[in-house]
């Protein structure tokens, strides 16, 4: 099999390379970049190639505590200077890097680009792996390799946004080593890899996959003593550093190489180890979201917290934010990510039971009497939450066998792994599937603030930033007809309410109806009695996730947004009209607009002020929807 083919850059093209210092040569000559700021917009826009990238972005890559007044202004000449250095497009004799909506955009070819090249090698290795062409794929999957000369970007990392993007290059870079090492075992030729895997155990000492490959390496070699010591110096570390103990794939490689010799060749398990997922695809939509993704990302890395809540209206994005995360988590939970719907497709909740047996046929639980967890364990009978969980003491268990929940509990304690139990109805749902001791970790999202788990960290989302909005449109629409009316363009994402599902479903529409003017779909989407009937993309109907949401409310919550609907529209409303509209006292009307707080229809400043002061917001599209139950 040959190497997948690749534009070669044209003659006096620039080739930049990532995947070590930044560098950027011209017919085999080096050539100048600069000063360190505009070094930093370069590497920005060429870490995200071909996508544009919001002006904020590039100015915490550049200035991450303080930007001055004229930070727009310098970003421009910075920009320019990348613009000379590229020259245009040979194909349409363009600027390489144009400014959009959704921020700035370099255009660049995998020819002229390291990490694109790196992609692209890679991704044609491992298809010649699952096709069991392992030598072809030792072969693409080694050239990809030797274009990594080094820690990515590390000339630049002593900025916070691009060692971000310095991280996330060298997570590929060692998950394609890993891959390539792997293959090499299959194929009989660990002793190729010992050396290179010696080296980055060094500097990425908890990484497990790169310690099963070494492991696998040195047996092959005939160096079983290596081999048995690497994982007992990993287990002391482990213990040492997190109070962990190695997974269970990685013990029974242990067991195995103690056992049988050098005969064994055990390669698949540690594939086992890093790859035992069960996740919808990662969105390829996903935008903005950085802080939280940022915020969530750290928290589940830290051992200290076990529980975390993304919560926000329906259409927030919680999902995919939660997704988002767990696809960039691999590395940290070694025993799987798995991801559970707690709802059925129309609405409706399942049961606690329902959704323990599906965890379980995911992760492998065994019961007394069973394989796994069936959904036919469910029992009347509830069982007490010991007061060393992270729930209320006198919480319970609702419809789950004793058995079965002690049965999770045993394998949550034993291993690290990631579980996201997605759009969550209460507290009481969850409670008996939160882990109560050991390192694994729970993601739930939910519209409501689940206030009754304590506890947990919370993460609460709300409406897009406009340019996030726009580079979410552009995305689904296409820039250059975001372009032909930025007004209109802002006018659609804020009649959406900035959130990504109404978002999204609005850029679905419009990219079928291509002859559609931005501003004309704009006005019906501003027209109130109209606003839901437009957001329908095939399948996907705005309206009837709002619905989903009215129906988990309360029948007083439902009459209570019903009536503040209006002045809520109207931009939002303070305690004297939520008084108003409810025709009701002081103590009664925040009470209520308390509840519907704590039930994700109403949003409250992020910041302290007194009930009086505070300005509550009902997101538009939910004010639409409520306006419509009220008048009908």
């Amino acid at each position: 099999m040959i190497r997948p083919p690749a534009r070669p850059a044209p003659a006096g093209a620039v080739y930049f390379s990532l995947l070590g210092p930044l560098t950027a040569v011209r017919d085999g000559r080096p050539l100048p970049l600069g000063p360190r700021k505009q070094r930093l917009v370069l590497a920005t826009l060429l870490a995200r190639p071909n996508t544009p990238v919001p002006v904020d972005v590039l100015t915490d890559a550049v200035w991450p505590d303080d930007p001055p007044r004229t930070a727009r202004k310098n970003l421009q000449v910075y920009v320019s200077a990348a613009r000379a250095l590229l020259g245009s497009d040979s194909r349409d004799g363009r600027d390489r890097v144009v400014h959009g909506c959704g921020g700035y955009r370099l255009t660049i070819d995998e020819g002229e680009l390291d990490t694109l090249r790196f992609r692209s090698l890679a991704r044609a290795g491992r298809a010649a792996g699952e096709r069991g062409d392992l030598r072809a794929a030792a072969r693409l999957l080694r050239e990809a390799l030797d274009l990594w000369e080094g820690p990515p970007l590390n000339d630049l990392r002593d900025s916070t946004g691009v060692a971000e993007e310095a991280e996330r290059l060298e997570a590929r870079c060692l998950t394609v080593y890993e891959d390539w090492a792997e293959t090499e075992i299959e194929l009989g030729r660990a002793a190729v890899a010992v050396d290179g895997l010696r080296d980055l155990v060094e500097r990425h000492p908890l990484r497990e996959r790169l310690r099963v490959a070494w492991m696998n390496s040195l047996h092959q070699s005939g160096r079983q003593a290596e081999a048995l010591a690497v994982y007992d110096d990993y287990r002391q570390l482990l213990a040492r550093e997190l109070g962990l103990e190695p997974s269970p794939a990685m013990a029974a490689l242990y067991r195995a190489m103690l056992g049988r010799g050098r005969a064994a060749r055990p390669a698949a398990a540690g594939r086992e180890a890093a790859h035992g997922t069960a996740l919808p695809a990662a969105p390829r939509d996903f935008t903005g979201r950085r802080e939280e993704l940022r915020e969530l990302l750290a928290l589940l890395g830290s051992p200290d917290e076990r529980v975390v809540v993304v919560s926000g209206p329906a259409g927030s994005g919680k999902s995919a934010l939660a997704l988002r995360a767990a696809h960039l988590l691999g590395d940290g939970f070694p025993d799987g990510r798995f991801h559970v719907r707690v709802r059925r497709e129309d609405g409706s909740a399942r049961t606690p039971a329902e959704v323990l047996g599906e965890l379980g046929r995911l992760c492998g639980v065994r019961v007394p009497g069973g394989s796994g967890v069936p959904a036919e364990s469910a029992v009347t009978a509830a069982s007490t939450v010991p007061t060393d969980s992270a729930v209320p003491a006198d919480a319970t268990v609702p419809a789950v066998s004793q058995g079965a929940a002690d049965a999770w509990q045993r394998w949550l304690a034993l291993h690290r792994a990631l579980i996201v139990l997605d759009d969550v109805p209460d507290e009481a749902f969850v409670r008996g599937l939160l882990p109560r001791s050991g390192p694994s970790s729970v993601v739930l999202t939910a519209r409501g603030q689940l206030a009754g788990l304590a506890p947990v960290h919370r993460i609460a989302l709300g409406a897009l930033a406009d340019g996030e909005a726009l580079e979410l449109l552009g995305k689904l629409i296409g820039p250059g007809r975001l372009r032909t009316d930025p007004a209109a363009a802002l006018r659609i994402v804020r009649a959406c309410g900035a959130l990504p599902l109404a978002v999204g479903v609005g850029g679905m529409r419009l990219a079928v109806l291509r002859h559609l003017p931005l501003a004309e779909y704009a006005d019906r989407l501003g027209d109130p009695s109209a606003a839901l009937d437009e957001l329908v993309a095939g399948d996907i109907s705005v309206r009837l996730r709002m619905a989903s949401g009215w129906q988990d409310l309360s029948a007083d919550d439902r009459r209570a947004l019903g009536r503040l609907a209006g002045p809520a529209q109207e931009g939002g409303f303070t305690l004297d009209g939520a008084m108003e509209a409810l025709g009701c006292g002081e103590r009664a009307a925040i009470r209520t607009v308390e509840s519907l707080i704590d039930a994700g229809a109403v949003t409250s400043p992020a910041g302290e002020v007194t009930a009086h002061a505070a300005l509550y917001e009902v997101p538009r599209l939910l004010c639409l929807y409520a306006r419509e139950r009220e008048e009908g």
